[in-house]
């Protein structure tokens, strides 16, 4: 009998509008405002992507379970890199989001795939020490309820006057940040006449790659799901 194909990840690539309009209101704290959003989501999607996954195929290992949406999410940041026809700020900065959101959705069905419920609102404080926003838990919480507390007063947020490129010029910095552009300033490249598309395939895919690797670090350790029960050592033979 032939396998099983693996199951496609559901769900759209791009953050959805009200996020956008959220992170433009408020650049200083946009991976935040990601983060908060990408749980509030994309947690309960990535549960019912591992339940699914595991219904089809019992006794999956959780190491190959994440395998199967690393491989797909790094693809899908590959791909992005390849296809992207958007021009000048505007269009670099939605490059480096959609990156973001992609990787938030990878690192997400990485922990279900582990047993960590992705649906957690730690799993937001997971997202921004992995992706390098914040050094540590404590500092990411923080942060994150500063988000929160500016989502509410979201009116407060809006027609502050700043003048719309240099919040796009900020939001694209803090994006580029999340998503692992070391090089944060190649992102304003598409406004130079002639530049070449500066998130190539190589650039998505490969910090898409190390965040991979982080997240399976982190929730590895945590996991819930065993093929088979852990063995211990046996005695040593002389």
């Amino acid at each position: 009998m032939p396998p099983t194909p693996a199951p496609e990840v559901d769900g759209a690539t791009a953050p959805p509008a009200g996020l956008w309009e959220k992170m433009k209101a408020d650049p200083q704290y946009a991976p935040e405002h990601l983060a908060l959003e990408a749980v509030r989501r994309l947690g309960p999607e990535a549960h019912a992507w591992q339940e699914r996954t595991r219904a089809q195929r019992p006794g999956i290992p959780p190491d190959a379970l994440a395998d199967l949406a690393v491989k797909r999410f790094v693809n899908l940041a590959r791909l992005s890199g390849a296809v992207s026809g958007a021009t000048g700020i505007a269009g670099a900065v939605l490059d480096v989001g959609v990156l973001a959101w992609n990787q938030a959705r990878m690192v997400l069905h990485v922990a279900a795939a582990y047993g960590v419920d992705p649906r957690e609102p730690e799993r937001a404080t997971d997202l921004l020490v992995l992706q390098k926003v914040h050094k540590v838990a404590e500092t990411a919480r923080l942060a994150l309820g500063v988000a929160a507390g500016r989502e509410r007063a979201g009116a407060l947020l809006r027609g502050n006057g700043t003048p719309m490129h240099r919040v796009l010029v900020k939001l694209g910095v803090k994006l580029a940040q999340m998503a692992g552009i070391r090089a944060a300033k190649r992102i304003f490249a598409k406004i130079v006449p002639g530049a070449a598309i500066i998130l190539g395939t190589w650039a998505n895919s490969s910090a898409t790659t190390d965040l991979a690797r982080r997240a399976t670090e982190l929730y590895r350790p945590r996991a819930a799901y065993w093929s088979d029960p852990p063995q211990l050592p046996g005695p040593r033979q002389g």
